[in-house]
């Protein structure tokens, strides 16, 4: 895929265009991002909602080509357990073999990726207590829109890039790796970059057979 002459500019594009071609884009040019550009892509994951108002994101961008080693390192150790489990689980899906092989590609290539994000989340939770669902849901809903702003601001203006979170197995070594304080919490790594390939559309379930009206199972709507 050619780098945009503008790639700001292509914020223009319709919402619909950059929602229904959007996809996890893991083979990335080392060719560099402009400062610019990823302090645009933070500044357009700030607008997203977060609870009560409290704006608790934080952003740490990576550069430094020996942490993203370090980093694609943890990542590397969580796939050899995670693929192989995925593998077993998925024998014989295709889709699911090409995923794989992309996913395989990025951590040999991790750290020539030119930018990676991790986005954060300040303040306390308990992490090693259980706690409901609903409380765990509640704490993440800041970050998770703002992240879906990011991954739609790089796909209007031509970036690859996705959400990647087997790294964070160990949030201790990150938070060492990084010098985050404890009550900064690593929520998901989103690496960044001129794709190669393009994107395009994306296949997906029709939305009535994933939808059900007033109670579970009543899906009027599936063709």
């Amino acid at each position: 895929m050619t780098k945009p002459a503008d790639p700001i500019a292509g914020l223009r594009m319709p919402l619909s265009e950059a929602m229904e071609t959007q996809r996890s884009i893991r083979r990335l040019s080392p060719d560099p991002v402009d400062d610019e550009i990823i302090l645009r892509l933070i500044e357009l994951g700030t607008k997203a909602p977060t609870g009560s108002n409290f704006q608790n994101w934080e952003f740490v961008v990576i550069k430094d080509q020996t942490l993203k080693a370090r980093i694609g390192t943890l990542y590397e150790q969580a796939w050899k357990i995670y693929g192989r489990a995925g593998r077993a689980l998925r024998k014989g899906d295709e889709a699911a073999a090409r995923s794989m092989a992309a996913v395989e590609w990025q951590i040999e290539h991790f750290e020539e990726v030119p930018i990676l994000i991790v986005a954060c989340l300040r303040g306390s939770r308990a992490p090693f207590l259980p706690v409901p669902p609903v409380v765990a849901a509640t704490y993440y809903g800041s970050i998770f829109p703002s992240i879906q702003n990011i991954l739609l601001g790089a796909r209007a203006m031509g970036l690859g890039a996705g959400i990647v979170t087997l790294p964070l197995w160990s949030t201790t070594r990150i938070r060492r790796l990084l010098k985050m304080p404890i009550a900064v919490l690593p929520c998901a790594i989103l690496p960044v970059g001129w794709p190669i390939g393009r994107y395009g559309p994306t296949h997906r379930r029709p939305p009535g057979e994933i939808t059900h009206l007033d109670t579970y199972g009543n899906m009027p709507w599936k063709t």
